[in-house]
């Protein structure tokens, strides 16, 4: 692949996504479902024990990131970008987001798009132990007043 040469995404690419993400979570792949249903078995493996994990080491960002990018259902992207949101911030999901925007291919910033309306769930103390005790979080976290502003600027540019 020759640098700034981007593959359009296929299944198979989210498959690649959520294969890196189950990966990381210890949880195989699947290898005993068929091809054409292994990418949502492996979604639908990794969906509640990330959502049980208080924190997640820096490496499960971009997969995350990826896979929701690449699902090809808008229904169920929220399953990694929600995890991400509670563990890393709405601020730091939505740049990667912005990113995909900005210089994807027109597959990912369609999945960025569909992620981007997932990155304003709401954060609720009980829904997620990455939280602190006290029910709190830092608010620098999920502030993201210029980046919803870049992301407006960005579309608005295209849209020309």
């Amino acid at each position: 692949m020759v640098d700034g040469e981007h593959i359009e995404p296929t299944a198979r690419d989210f498959l690649s996504c959520v294969t890196e993400v189950a990966h990381l979570m210890d949880l195989g792949t699947a290898s005993g479902v068929p091809q054409e249903r292994r990418a949502r078995h492996l979604a639908h493996a990794v969906r509640k024990p990330l959502l049980e994990r208080g924190n997640l080491p820096e490496e499960f960002f971009r997969p995350l990131l990826a896979a929701a990018v690449y699902d090809p259902d808008p229904s169920f992207c929220l399953w990694f970008v929600e995890p991400a949101v509670y563990t890393f911030g709405r601020r730091r999901v939505m740049t990667e987001l912005l990113n995909y925007l900005q210089t994807g291919t027109d597959a990912e910033q369609a999945g960025a798009k569909r992620a981007w309306y997932c990155a304003h769930v709401p954060l609720r103390a009980d829904r997620s132990p990455a939280y602190a005790p006290s029910g709190l979080r830092d608010p620098a976290l999920d502030e993201s007043h210029d980046v919803v502003a870049e992301w407006r600027e960005t579309l608005q540019g295209s849209a020309m």
